[in-house]
């Protein structure tokens, strides 16, 4: 069965992501085998795919709402430390649900 559409998680993968995943199912889901491919440590490889996943779950929830999908997506990708977008999400949530009263 060849896949006809691709999800837009999938889609949305840059090509290192794509690589590690590959990577991940060759070595049959060893986290070890994958730290030793890459010659890192293994709470680095686990670090790697907790952001893999952690993206994965706001692609599949961006579109419930894009503006708390991309503060995610700039936490995750570094570009926005965690604190800051934790009070970005609440502030912007507070707004909406006053707003909708």
């Amino acid at each position: 069965m060849a896949l006809e559409v691709v999800p837009q998680w999938m889609a949305e993968l840059d090509d290192e992501d794509a690589a590690f995943i590959r990577r991940f199912l060759l070595a049959s889901g060893s986290l070890k085998e994958v730290a030793r491919q890459y010659g890192v440590t293994y709470p680095t490889v686990r670090l790697r795919l907790d952001r893999l996943i952690q993206k994965i779950q706001m692609s599949e929830s961006a579109e419930q709402d894009p503006y708390v999908a991309l503060i995610k997506r700039l936490a995750l990708n570094d570009k926005l430390d965690f604190d800051t977008a934790k009070i970005l999400i609440s502030e912007y949530k507070k707004t909406r649900k006053e707003s909708a009263q």
